[in-house]
């Protein structure tokens, strides 16, 4: 009986009894008929299926009926490979010939790098970019925050340092990081200049000279100045004055933001949180003037280190998603259909048996397909894990939720009893997470117990998140021995 074939019904075969005769004589013989479900043999010990508030789909609750269309649950398996270097605040970029693209610190004096792999995470090349007089040391030789963004409507990959918390240097590879750009200096005014992300959009009404207009924003370290953003319609060549990222006049009551997300409509958003709770705010201009659009008041932020957090994503239709971790150490993910002018009811997308997490980010796919990545720590305390939730169709009345874990629970990615409300090792202020052509999601993390690696974790097999909704071809199993 194939699970694809009928994910949508219970297959519930009662037990059958019956008297037989002849040479049987009068011996009653029970005949047993096994009871099968959509989600028979697929959870392990590193993936759930499971529903908002961490029900487990199993336990029938809300029906094996709701298992269809998008909803089909489909065997899923995780892994990681290291990159051979070490990280922090982990970031990557996947651009459309399947290179994957991860910022590894590097260290003082001696910058940092981009490691590239061409298959799928199984090889991890050193890509520079490398300083032409000094080809040992990266051209931008100290980058206190490593950062990188894949442009996914034109490839160029942008590697985006700061130096010091006084400046900003932006260079771009147009060829998976072959040849790299000198370092451009990005226009700053304000002390610090901290925490910065980048992200991209189609220039929808022909503003610049490039296909796209790229927005960067950082931290001023002041709740009363808030973010400032500043935009280049010119690929990163130049870049605007910087501007506020927020309402002009509008009260904010916190510096720092998550990841921007640009969206397919010329729409770009960064998650931020406003003064009433979790918030989005978005430009309609290429990141020259912003709205303010809270999520929710019934779900609040964390009050500790992720207090700041909101990760925001678009999908293929312009349908944005945020998450954040909120009071009760958890992640939580909302979506809006308006550009965040309106915004379903939260959901907690963990799964059961997780009962601390941090670090939250978020990408999307096709319509409706999500993914929200996190690390966690169970209910023995016995470690940290990564964790990649999963849904298919974020829009159902009941999304079905696959949460797979990228580490098995005896190779724990850190051991720190407060991580998720700290920094530790090699998470920084961040992770990240991106899906592939393919719709393999990828997720960098740290290895803390071994040294602060970079890694990144991804399916074995699981369902794509692009394009058709099918099975994933499997990958080769990475772990411990990549390190």
């Amino acid at each position: 009986m194939g699970l694809r074939q009928s994910p949508a019904i219970l297959f519930a075969l009662l037990m059958m009894s019956a008297t037989l005769s002849g040479c049987f004589g009068n011996d009653e013989v029970e005949q047993v008929v096994e009871i099968t479900t959509p989600l028979d043999g697929l959870f392990t010990s590193t993936s759930w299926y499971h529903y908002s508030g961490a029900v487990n789909a199993s336990n029938d609750t809300i029906g094996y009926d709701n298992l269809t269309g998008n909803s089909t649950p489909y065997p899923v398996s995780g892994t990681y490979y290291g990159i051979g270097d070490t990280t922090f605040e982990p970031t990557i970029g996947v651009t459309s010939t399947g290179g994957i693209h991860y910022a590894s610190f590097g260290g003082a004096g001696r910058g940092s790098m981009v490691y590239t792999s061409m298959d799928q995470g199984q090889t991890w090349t050193n890509m520079g970019p490398f300083n032409p007089v000094l080809p040992d040391i990266g051209q931008v030789p100290s980058s206190n925050d490593p950062y990188i963004y894949v442009d996914k409507w034109t490839d160029r990959i942008v590697k985006f340092d700061m130096h010091a918390l006084t400046a900003m240097f932006v260079e771009y590879s147009d060829d998976d990081g072959q040849t790299w750009s000198i370092p451009f200096t990005a226009e700053g005014y304000y002390t610090p200049q901290d925490h910065q992300s980048i992200a991209s959009m189609p220039d929808v009404d022909g503003q610049g000279t490039y296909d796209t207009i790229f927005v960067f924003c950082i931290n001023t370290g002041s709740s009363a100045l808030g973010p400032q953003c500043s935009r280049s319609l010119n690929g990163g060549l130049t870049w605007d004055i910087q501007r506020p990222g927020y309402p002009i006049g509008t009260a904010q009551c916190s510096g720092l933001h998550g990841h921007l997300a640009g969206s397919v409509d010329g729409a770009i958003y960064r998650g931020n949180p406003s003064c009433d709770g979790p918030a989005v705010y978005r430009s309609l201009d290429g990141g020259y003037s912003w709205t303010e659009h809270t999520i929710t008041t019934n779900v609040p932020m964390q009050e500790g280190w992720h207090s700041h957090e909101v990760a925001v994503a678009a999908d293929d239709a312009g349908n944005l998603f945020a998450s954040w971790i909120s009071l009760d150490d958890m992640p939580w993910m909302a979506y809006s259909r308006d550009q965040g002018d309106t915004w379903s009811e939260p959901m907690m997308v963990a799964p059961p048996g997780v009962n601390e997490t941090g670090f939250p980010t978020i990408f999307a796919g096709a319509e409706g397909r999500v993914v929200v990545g996190y690390i966690g720590e169970g209910d023995d305390n016995g470690g940290w894990s990564g964790y990649m939730s999963v849904m298919t169709d974020a829009f159902a009345e009941n999304p079905l939720i696959t949460t797979v874990a990228v580490n098995s629970p005896d190779d724990p990615l850190d051991i720190t009893d407060d991580c998720g409300n700290v920094r530790c090792g090699g998470f920084g202020d961040f992770i990240d997470v991106e899906f592939d052509d393919e719709g393999r999601p990828w997720i960098a993390l740290a290895h803390n117990t071994n040294g602060e690696i970079g890694i990144v974790g991804t399916f074995i097999t699981g369902p794509a998140l692009f394009g058709e909704l099918r099975q994933l071809p499997e990958l080769s199993p990475g772990g411990p021995s990549t390190l």
